[in-house]
């Protein structure tokens, strides 16, 4: 018997493969220990801005393979496009076995209307100044390289770790703006065009929120990112909730790869779905 956790949803994003930050172990792990029906890619896994050959080790490689291999065991996979893999947009609508490259999916999901999406086409900074965002992410990559080698430090020492890109974003008055504008944003637009439902990565703040605009509501997700918050979505049973990667002062440790690849039927951009509940 699986000892897997058997899930009908799961949305993970801002993986940013190829980049210092990445938590790729964590995630190979994470991945390990799930089963799910459709797991939906929403932006940023690979990091194709900063990508470079000189840096991409096994984990990496790994977190790719982990997800090969669950559409082979028969795992709807759906990897949606965001800014930092932007470079994919031109396979939209690419599809091979269970695996689908789009822009956006769309599910009625239990007789509600999900709508997801990267969410980087409302971002203002990256519509203007595009080369101010990706400026922007090779410092964040920076800041996140300091922030492991204090934290590193900070755990020999016995003491607590700290974020220091959150501490920015909390501190900076104009970076929690921008983060409640991008929510209010995003959730008018969904419930403009009908949805119950919004799912969004981007911003790097995991979230489930009910949210309203002209006096309708609509349930904002968002799945928070692989680099600091180490946070996923789960579906089941009806419900949606947020994952997070327990904290551990121990090393991870992977097993050794194995080789599977199998191909599967062709998956839809846009279904209605139900999922018996237990």
């Amino acid at each position: 018997m699986s000892d897997k956790r058997p899930l009908d949803i799961v949305v993970i994003s801002d993986v940013h493969l190829g980049i210092y930050g990445c938590h790729a172990k964590e995630l190979v792990q994470y991945l390990d220990s799930i089963d799910p029906k459709i797991l939906v890619l929403n932006g940023d896994i690979i990091d194709i801005w900063q990508f470079s050959k000189r840096y991409f080790p096994k984990a990496h490689t790994k977190v790719i393979r982990r997800i090969l291999k669950m559409t082979g065991k028969g795992t709807e996979v759906y990897y949606l496009t965001g800014n930092h893999d932007e470079a994919l947009r031109k396979y939209a609508g690419f599809g091979l076995g269970n695996l689908v490259i789009d822009n956006k999916l769309i599910l009625e999901v239990d007789g509600k209307k999900h709508w997801f999406f990267h969410g980087d086409v409302y971002d203002v900074t990256m519509k203007n100044s595009k080369w101010l965002a990706k400026l922007g992410g090779k410092g964040y990559d920076l800041l996140i390289i300091i922030n492991r080698l204090v934290n590193n430090i900070l755990e020999r020492m016995g003491r607590e770790k700290m974020s220091f890109s959150k501490k920015v974003k909390h501190g900076v008055k104009q970076a929690v703006k921008f983060i409640s504008d991008f929510e209010q944003v995003v959730a008018e637009i969904a419930i403009d065009k009908g949805f119950d439902v919004v799912c969004c990565g981007h911003i790097h703040q995991p979230i489930i929120k009910e949210m309203e605009h002209n006096g309708k509501n609509v349930t904002y997700l968002n799945s928070g990112d692989w680099v600091e918050s180490l946070t996923s979505l789960e579906y089941t049973n009806g419900q949606w909730s947020l994952y997070q990667y327990p904290v551990s002062k121990t090393r991870v440790v992977l097993p050794e790869e194995e080789d599977e690849a199998s191909n599967m039927p062709w998956g839809d951009i846009s279904k209605a779905i139900s999922f018996p509940q237990q």
